[in-house]
């Protein structure tokens, strides 16, 4: 433990130049007593470090002394593409381990690179979340990540949106993918079928069963979400609706309807006298559709399927017998 502190130590004088015992004690989070003990132990060691007096002083190591011991563990190493994604990383239980790698990465650049890595973390920032939500509650997230990195078979209750909708899956963690701020597990069950696509925060109850899988050598987890993707594009939209926008809808397009929607817009419309643009666009189903279109209000008028205009006008009556 205090070989460990050492040597973070050292990597926070070499990071940031002098440092005063107070700030490496809230760093390494220990009292200033010990921060003086390190620094007599590392002086003692051999490492060119001196304290220099007055109210800007501190300890700083000698002009032009680097050390190439970065000291990189696993654990850290596996977190270093995320080293820009605090967030995520936290989710992961990889937060500490996060920090420590920055650290160790800082230390281990020349002047020059150090800078521009400084550049970077302070003009560039992910959030990944969308903007009407906080981000994932996936309880299970730490040990479906402890389980894929150890490569252990998992026994879960997972809830699904079609009947039964609570199953019980053994399966065999293959890849995490975080997309628009929720977590999805890629794995293969004993089924013997493909990979599936599993949303973690719908995992009600997990056993990690300490049995190790050989992981498929063929597996490309980035090129398999690819095709997964493309093909939940493909399935996405299952009809078509004919709909008029008016000239107010038209600019609120990209705002409340997908490229999907603007592109058969752009593709199929036909403008009227009054401005009225009228368009055959895609929709995934009767009740998406109903909520997509009446975010519009009275600027956008179904023509086709019935059933939709329908379910709209129903939608219409009741707002004005709420609002008479």
């Amino acid at each position: 433990m205090r070989a460990s502190r050492l040597l973070n130590a050292l990597l926070l004088l070499q990071t940031h130049g002098r440092l005063s015992a107070r700030m490496l004690a809230e760093s390494l989070e220990v009292s200033v007593r010990t921060v003086y003990r390190d620094m007599t132990a590392l002086h003692a060691a051999g490492i060119p470090v001196y304290a220099e007096g007055g109210p800007d002083g501190g300890y700083r190591l000698v002009d032009g002394f680097r050390t190439r011991l970065t000291g990189l563990t696993e654990d850290e190493a596996r977190v270093l593409f995320l080293t820009g994604l605090p967030g995520p990383a936290a989710e992961l239980g990889l937060g500490a381990l996060v920090s420590a790698t920055e650290l160790k990465l800082a230390a281990a650049l020349p002047p020059p690179l150090l800078h521009s890595a400084n550049l970077v973390r302070d003009r560039f920032h992910l959030d990944a979340p969308g903007w009407y939500a906080k981000g994932d509650a996936s309880p299970h997230l730490g040990q479906v990540a402890d389980a894929l990195w150890q490569q252990l078979r998992i026994r879960v209750s997972y809830r699904r949106w079609k009947a039964p909708t609570d199953v019980r899956r053994t399966l065999d963690p293959l890849g995490l993918v975080l997309k628009a701020g929720v977590w999805y597990l890629v794995a293969a069950a004993d089924d013997g079928r493909p990979p599936r696509t599993y949303k973690v925060n719908q995992i009600l109850d997990l056993e990690v069963t300490g049995e190790r899988f050989e992981r498929p050598s063929t597996f490309d987890l980035r090129a398999y979400w690819d095709d997964y993707l493309t093909q939940y594009r493909d399935r996405l939209h299952q009809g078509e609706a004919v709909v008029r926008f008016s000239p107010r809808a038209m600019p609120r397009l990209r705002d409340l309807v997908g490229p999907e929607v603007r592109a058969a817009v752009t593709r199929t419309g036909t403008r009227d006298a009054t401005g009225w643009v009228t368009a055959t666009v895609p929709i995934e189903s009767l009740i998406h559709a109903e909520g997509q279109f009446l975010r519009f209000g009275a600027e956008v008028e179904v023509l086709r399927p019935a059933r939709l205009r329908s379910r709209l006008a129903a939608a219409a009556r009741g707002l004005a017998d709420l609002y008479p």
